[in-house]
């Protein structure tokens, strides 16, 4: 008995050596990868003044549009999209799997029962002479097992599992973020088309009256058949061009009824030709660009599990220490619960790679080169954000300009129709004056009301660009 309890103080006086010894982490010292960061915008200098406050509301950022159609569109997308639907998915799995890589860093404990008839054969090599040919093998245990996690192998499993999750959950902001802007950048879409259908609407009736005109001063010998036909062509054409613009309508509704989960016949959108809201927005710092980009902290936490993996390959160098520890009541009947029926083991084992033909060194390589093609990617997406944000500062700066000359433009067109008819009427100029300008006219407000739409979806980008008032969370696996 004391020579058991010498060898159990031995085995004990081991386990604390080696948990002593626990901690050292072969994974590299983290640092989140250095990127250039520019001091301001290039395209914000001239039109605004950079803050590092977000210039939208976190969360619904499209209800600054003040739309209430737009809003309730919204609100259906996150519980019947199935895209957003499946990146939730892929978040509750990155969860769960950081769930288990944690579950290394505790004991495992289970119990188990056997009941069993054998016979052994005649012939069994080796069998003793007294052996019965039939017996029972009955017994009950219990068993616990712990690796020491010496080399930290086990602890950045565990980092990696969280950083992974955390990207994961990044991707689902970033999934949300990308629906929620094409669903208002589809629907402003749709306006826009509206405005251009009412526009086509009343220019159908205008050149209905030129028609009659033509056709009246035709059969007055006034005017010649080619203005009645130059009038019908007009008429024509912004019938064809209304007829398209009901087309391009009916692909926005449909696209609308995709990302909120139905199907396009089960959804419809009255037709409404109201002026678009266009929100003044502050870009912000570029710096804070790297805190609310979802993307970006994404590729971030992949860089961070990649840090920890190369931490997982080294420890595969080293010896492995786990303790087990096993007690039970064994015997050939079911009245086992006797201390002669009892039997216990436990110990340490090790196990240290010797030859692996390469397999390890391998292993560390590839670690290493994942970790630098995610510190290369998470680069190329703060690059690609920051461009992102750029190019829809110059567009709303440059649309804004080209909005105010072809909202002069479509005024002056319409003074020059309203002069050419006026002249047309008085027999001072054929109807040829008049077909001009009035197709001068229309491509004029046309091309108005396609640039406040382009305005309006360059906001949109530009907050999708911005991250939405996204921020990141570090989840905790459950």
């Amino acid at each position: 008995m004391k020579k058991e309890a010498k060898t159990f103080v031995s085995l004990s006086a081991g386990v604390v050596a080696g948990s002593v010894l626990a901690g050292c982490d072969l994974a590299p010292r983290y640092h989140t990868p250095v990127v250039a960061v520019p001091v301001s915008y290039v395209e914000a200098a001239h039109w605004q003044q950079a803050a590092p406050a977000d210039g939208f509301a976190r969360g619904a950022w499209w209800e600054i549009y003040r739309d209430p159609v737009l809003n309730g569109l919204e609100g259906r997308v996150d519980g019947a999209n199935p895209d957003l639907q499946e990146a939730a998915a892929a978040y509750d799995q990155a969860r769960a799997l950081a769930a288990e890589a944690a579950a290394g860093l505790y004991p495992n404990l289970a119990i188990g029962a056997n009941i069993s008839a054998n016979r052994q054969s005649n012939r069994r090599p080796l069998r003793g002479a007294n052996e019965p040919n039939q017996y029972m093998n009955n017994g009950v245990d219990a068993q616990a097992g712990y690796e020491i996690d010496i080399w930290d192998k086990v602890a950045n499993e565990a980092k990696a599992g969280r950083a992974a999750a955390a990207a994961s959950a990044a991707d689902l902001a970033t999934v949300g973020l990308s629906l929620h802007a094409e669903l208002a950048s589809d629907y402003f879409t749709l306006r826009g088309l509206d405005a251009q259908a009412d526009l086509l609407a009343r220019t159908v009736g205008t050149y209905q009256q030129a028609l009659t005109l033509t056709q009246n001063r035709f059969a007055g010998h006034i005017a010649s058949d080619i203005d009645v036909a130059r009038a019908a062509t007009q008429l024509d054409d912004a019938r064809a061009q209304a007829a398209d613009i009901e087309a391009r309508r009916a692909l926005a509704v449909h696209a609308i009824a995709v990302l909120i989960g139905e199907p396009p016949a089960a959804l419809s959108i009255a037709p409404a030709a109201v002026p678009v809201h266009v929100p003044a927005l502050d870009a912000g710092l570029p710096a804070t660009l790297l805190q609310r980009r979802p993307d970006i902290a994404a590729a971030e936490r992949q860089v961070a599990a990649a840090n920890a993996q190369i931490g997982v390959a080294r420890a595969a160098f080293y010896p492995n220490i786990s303790l087990t520890f096993i007690v039970g009541l064994q015997d050939t009947g079911l009245n086992m619960f006797t201390l002669p029926d009892s039997f216990w083991s436990i110990g340490p084992g090790l196990t240290l790679p010797l030859f692996e033909g390469g397999l390890l060194r391998a292993r560390e390589n590839a670690a290493v080169a994942v970790y630098r093609r995610t510190v290369a990617a998470y680069k190329a997406t703060v690059l690609e954000a920051f461009g992102e944000v750029e190019d829809q500062l110059a567009l709303l700066h440059w649309l804004g300009d080209e909005q105010r000359a072809e909202d002069a433009a479509a005024v002056d067109a319409g003074r020059t129709l309203s002069g050419a008819l006026t002249l047309y009427k008085d027999g001072a100029t054929s109807f040829l004056d008049v077909v001009t300008a009035q197709t001068a006219e229309l491509q004029a407000e046309r091309n108005a009301l396609e640039i406040r739409t382009r305005q309006v979806n360059a906001s949109v980008a530009l907050i999708r660009a911005l991250g939405g008032g996204w921020t990141a969370v570090d989840p905790r696996p459950s």
